[in-house]
Parts: C-alpha cells; sequence; structure tokens
C-alpha cells in the first residue's frame, strides 16, 4: 500500500507496525476458528488493551494515547482490517462508537470510572441508538426516559446492537422530551442494572465473530447522574458521533477493498487457464486496473476528508460521500473479486468469501446509503 506521506508521519508508521504485529500475533492464527464459533475470546479485549490499541485518539489522563492525532487512529484501524475481519473489528472497536459521548459529556466522576476501565479492555462499551421500528429514523426513536427524583424510569427496547451480548457498559439514547430530535438525550446503562436484559445474540449475514444483539428496558431504573451532556441534547451529541463512525466505515470499506484487490491480484498470478495465467487475458487484466483505480480514488477522499475533520471543518456532507462511495467501491470490488476467483471464491476456506458476507453491511451501519443521500441534498440546499 502506498506511504500516504502527505497523511502519515513516522510516529503513524510506528502505530501502523505494532498493530500489524499484534494481528499477526493474536488474531490470524485463531480467526477461521472464531468465524466459524461467531466469537472470539473475551481475552482478546485485554490483550487489545494491553498493546494499547484501544486507548489511541483518548484522552492520556484516562488511558489513552496520541490524543487527538485522527491519523493515529486510520492506520490503527486499517491495521486491524487486516485480520480480514469485520466481525473482529466491529466486535473489539464498538467502544469507538460507545465511549466518546462519555469520554466528551458525562459527568467527570463517571468519565473516570468507566473510561479507563474500557481502555484496559476490562470491560466493554456499546452505543445503542437503533430501535425495532426505527432504524435509520433517529429523531422518532420511542425507548422513554422518565425522570423521578434521583433516577430515570426507562422502558422501550433496541436492536442491531453490536456488542449487545457482552458489553459492560451502554450509551443508550432514549426520549426525555417531546416528540422529534429535541426530545432525545443519552444515559449510560450498566449491566445488571434491574429492568434491563440483554436477549438473543442475532444470526447474522456476515461479521459472524461480533455479537450483535436486542436490548430490552423495562422500568429500568438508572441513576439521574448517569446522563451524557444536557437533556434533550442527545441528537446533537449523536450526529456527531456519527461523523466518527462514517470515517470508520470508509476505512473499513477501503481496506475491504484492498484486501479482494490484494487475493485477486495473488490468484490472477498463480491461476492458470488455457495455458498461462489468468492475469495475462485482457479481460481479467483491465478489471483489476478498473478495481485498482476506483479503490485509489475512494481511499484518496477518504483520506482527505480525515484531514479536514482532524483540521476542525466542518465535513457532514463529504463524509456522507466518502462513505457511499467507499462502500459502493467495495461493494463492486468484493463481486469482482469472487468472480475473478471463480469456484473458490465461492467456497467458506476463501477470505475473498467472507470480505463479500461482511462487506454488504458497510453500506447500511451508520446511516444508511439512502439517508447519507439525504444529508448531502440537505447540505446542498435541496
Amino acid at each position: 500500500m502506498p506511504a500516504f506521506q502527505e497523511y502519515f508521519d513516522p510516529s503513524h508508521q510506528l502505530v501502523r507496525d505494532s498493530v500489524r504485529r499484534f494481528v499477526e500475533r493474536e488474531i490470524l492464527p485463531d480467526i477461521d476458528q472464531w468465524e466459524e464459533a461467531e466469537s472470539f475470546p473475551r481475552e482478546l479485549y485485554l490483550k487489545a488493551g494491553a498493546a494499547g490499541i484501544l486507548g489511541i485518539g483518548y484522552p492520556e489522563a484516562l488511558g489513552g494515547s496520541h490524543e487527538g492525532d485522527l491519523f493515529a487512529k486510520v492506520a490503527a484501524s486499517e491495521e486491524l482490517m487486516r485480520c480480514g475481519s469485520g466481525g473482529v473489528v466491529a466486535g473489539l472497536g464498538s467502544l469507538d462508537i460507545g465511549l466518546p459521548p462519555i469520554v466528551k459529556w458525562s459527568r467527570p466522576e463517571v468519565r473516570e470510572r468507566v473510561v479507563p476501565q474500557v481502555l484496559r479492555g476490562e470491560k466493554i462499551s456499546a452505543l445503542a441508538v437503533t430501535e425495532p421500528g426505527g432504524g435509520s429514523d433517529v429523531a422518532n426513536l420511542q425507548t422513554r426516559a422518565v425522570r423521578d427524583g434521583d433516577v430515570y424510569r426507562v422502558s422501550g427496547s433496541k436492536t442491531f446492537i453490536t456488542s449487545g451480548v457482552r458489553a459492560d457498559f451502554y450509551t443508550v439514547a432514549v426520549r426525555t422530551g417531546a416528540p422529534g430530535f429535541g426530545g432525545i438525550s443519552l444515559l449510560l446503562i450498566e449491566k445488571g442494572t434491574p429492568g434491563f436484559t440483554v436477549g438473543r445474540q442475532l444470526k447474522k449475514m456476515g461479521w459472524w465473530a461480533s455479537d450483535t444483539a436486542e436490548l430490552f428496558l423495562d422500568d429500568c431504573r438508572v441513576p439521574a447522574g448517569n446522563l451524557i451532556g444536557a437533556e434533550n441534547m442527545g441528537f446533537a451529541c449523536i450526529m456527531g458521533n456519527f461523523q466518527s463512525e462514517r470515517l470508520a466505515l470508509a476505512l473499513m470499506a477501503n481496506m475491504t477493498s484492498q484486501l479482494a484487490l490484494e487475493q485477486s491480484l495473488k490468484w490472477a498470478r498463480e491461476r492458470e487457464a488455457f495455458g498461462k495465467p489468468i492475469g495475462k487475458f485482457q479481460v481479467i487484466k483491465h478489471r483489476l486496473a478498473e478495481m485498482a483505480t476506483a479503490l485509489e480514488v475512494s481511499r484518496e477522499f477518504t483520506y482527505r476528508q480525515a484531514a479536514k475533520m482532524a483540521a476542525g471543518q466542518s465535513v457532514i456532507k463529504e463524509i456522507s460521500m466518502a462513505k457511499n462511495f467507499a462502500t459502493d467501491t467495495s461493494d463492486r470490488i468484493t463481486t469482482e473479486a469472487v468472480q475473478i476467483l471463480g469456484g473458490l471464491g465461492y467456497m467458506r476456506e476463501s477470505l475473498v468469501e467472507r470480505l463479500y458476507r461482511d462487506n454488504r453491511i458497510l453500506s447500511i451501519g451508520g446511516g444508511t446509503r439512502e439517508v447519507m443521500n439525504e444529508i448531502i441534498s440537505k447540505q446542498m440546499g435541496l
């Protein structure tokens, strides 16, 4: 992969090398077994915490490192994807959508108790926004939280929650006010709180190694001190969080494309048909050239938006564009990779087969492709 010196410096290369060694040592030897088991050991969080991977991008005072260095996070995220399992990456990375609101807006005593444990890998953090009847329509969420003295009484349900089975801390979107985006708040709800139960682990097309769950809240009593930010200001917190999540999904899509392209190139050089490697046939050569071109364009555009984010610029429109373009590209490249590998590309023993399955969620999670287009068009004044 090109060095992209305009975005990455030598310290980022050190991060990249460290995470790559971690993946080679702690994940790749067992990844096929974990995929088939639809889970990975909880101990992996502890190992990733001890290696400093979970803390990248978080304040040093809370046990993190490289605070404010977005490209250290980019480098680490890309190297984690080298394991070839979106499920493992999503599971290990659920803290990056669950934790930021706690870091930014929770009370100091809550932040100082929760965040260090998660960054060490001792506890797991998850974000719970999506509801069975809501999907991407966040402003219409129905889970209700009513203030009752020094607690909130919460009732409702959530679904499709990454790390939902194993998480210890849940950043939960609730309705504390009137209908619409102005009545939404965020609460920290801890596993074991009376009235809070975790449903079954959901069976998925891809991301097999991540746990995804339904959550149920039945008059769940949450301490009022667990409110994250101001009451009825949760929607703004969620939307700010979404920008980082969309960048992460674009990076995952681009690395999915990268791995699929690498597998296709390897196969095109090794596989022979009609007396020569299939990569010598013009139809395959041109297909690979187009795949590589699309990936380069997508990656450069994504990096550019990351650089703007790092500089404090608003990229609401552009990060939505980047997510759509990257996932369109990974849709195309994973499909082409399966076709190039032929029968092998359809076999579970093939990395390409897993990439094809795992890829499908990327244009849905973090806001669907259609929602991204709504955001883009609104930012264009339509």
